[in-house]
C-alpha cells in the first residue's frame, strides 16, 4: 500500500502542492553550493516552523525551484513572502560576500512564478525537472554560447 501524503487537520485533509521558482535580483549568479546548502537547510527549519513540506528544492545559480506542500490556511503570497524574507536574511548573515554582488539589500527579486501540481499527473514529472534543472539550464546555456561561433 502506498504512504499516504496527505495532511491531517482536524476539519480537513489536504493535498495541496506547489512548484514556485524565484529569481535572484537582478538574475546575479549568487546561489553558489554554499550558499544553495545554506538555503536548503533554511528552508527544512521553515517548513517545520510553518508547517510546510519541502519536496523538492532546485537551485542554479541565478533561481530557485521549489515543489511545496502546505496547508489550506496558508495563501501562495504567503508561502513566497515567509521564504523569500527569511532565506535572504539569514543568507546575507551566513554569507556577507553576497551583499557586495546584490546591492540594495534584497536577495530575491519582488517576483515569483507559482503553479498548482496535480497529485496524479504531475508531481514525479515537476520533482525531476526540479532535480535536473541545473544540468538542462547549463547544457541549454553552453549551446546558447556556441550557436554563432
Amino acid at each position: 500500500m502506498t504512504e499516504d501524503k496527505h495532511i491531517f487537520k482536524r476539519h480537513n485533509k489536504t493535498l495541496l502542492l506547489y512548484h514556485i521558482v524565484f529569481p535572484v535580483k537582478y538574475r546575479r549568479s549568487a546561489l553558489t553550493p554554499a550558499v544553495e546548502n545554506t538555503l536548503k537547510d533554511l528552508c527544512l527549519e521553515i517548513g517545520v516552523c510553518y508547517e510546510m513540506n519541502f519536496i523538492e528544492i532546485g537551485a542554479d545559480d541565478n533561481h530557485v525551484h521549489f515543489l511545496i506542500q502546505s496547508i489550506p490556511s496558508m495563501s501562495v503570497t504567503t508561502i513566497v513572502t515567509r521564504i523569500k524574507s527569511i532565506t535572504a536574511r539569514e543568507i546575507f548573515k551566513k554569507h556577507p560576500e553576497i551583499k557586495l554582488l546584490l546591492w540594495g539589500g534584497n536577495f530575491w527579486t519582488s517576483g515569483f512564478y507559482a503553479n498548482t501540481v496535480g497529485q496524479y499527473s504531475n508531481e514525479s514529472m515537476i520533482k525531476n525537472y526540479i532535480k535536473e534543472q541545473s544540468v538542462n539550464y547549463k547544457k541549454i546555456y553552453e549551446e546558447q554560447l556556441t550557436l554563432f561561433y
